[in-house]
């Protein structure tokens, strides 16, 4: 589909790409800096001492790949660090090192979002690519029900950029309040250096929302001007 050709897509489209962009980076540049500020832990001392603090006794901690890998995984209860975050004392890697066990913290305790969004992923996953078949064999077939049932797929995305938000929101905020209980940041200044990391991250979610939305809004007008079309 040459939607970058489309002048509607492109009214639709070219705000949420812009601010994507701004948001990635905005957090390359956050990550980068407090990356550099010295910490008195590395964020696997952090995990470690955080996971006990908050009695999370049956998280085992895993090393992944990467820059910006670091994720919990709740089918496994694996927390998985990446290695500039493991074994670096830095500002970042203990914002990054507490957002993620914010997450391990929400599985614990049933966090509705954090459920609301492992159950959606199959759907998104297969969403993914029956959207776009769907939708261009209606397109193709001048049929707006196929259309339509196309939108309906790329629909799942926009609702797991919306559940994904909050879940995020929150384990930032548990984060900060783990961090500040913990005494793992010592300083103004460092406190100040995770809630800037932990906020350009959050905006990546905005972001990914905002184009989740306006991909679904040009597709859905593309099917309203073929359903009035056919009527």
């Amino acid at each position: 589909m040459l939607f970058w050709w489309d002048p509607l897509y492109l009214v639709l489209a070219l705000p949420a790409l812009v601010l994507g962009l701004y948001a990635q980076a905005k957090v390359q540049a956050a990550y980068q800096r407090w990356l550099r500020a010295p910490a008195r832990w590395t964020g696997m001392e952090a995990a470690q001492r955080l996971l006990q603090a908050a009695g999370l006794y049956g998280v085992r901690l895993e090393g992944t790949p990467g820059p910006l890998t670091d994720h919990y995984d709740p089918a496994t209860k694996a927390l998985r660090l990446s290695p500039s975050v493991t074994g670096v004392a830095s500002v970042a890697s203990l914002a990054v090192t507490a957002h993620e066990i914010g997450h391990a913290l929400q599985d614990a305790e049933g966090y509705w979002g954090l459920r609301a969004r492992a159950a959606l992923v199959p759907a998104v996953n297969l969403g993914s690519w029956m959207g776009p078949v769907l939708f261009l064999l209606g397109f193709l077939m001048r049929s707006p029900e196929l259309v339509w049932v196309g939108v309906l797929f790329f629909a799942g995305a926009a609702v797991f950029a919306l559940v994904t938000l909050p879940v995020e929101l929150d384990a930032s905020r548990r984060a900060l309040r783990l961090l500040e209980q913990s005494g793992l940041l010592g300083t103004p200044e460092e406190r100040a250096g995770a809630r800037e990391v932990l906020g350009a991250a959050a905006l990546t979610y905005v972001a990914a929302l905002a184009q989740a939305l306006s991909t679904l809004a040009y597709y859905a007008f593309l099917a309203m001007g073929m359903q009035r079309s056919r009527d």
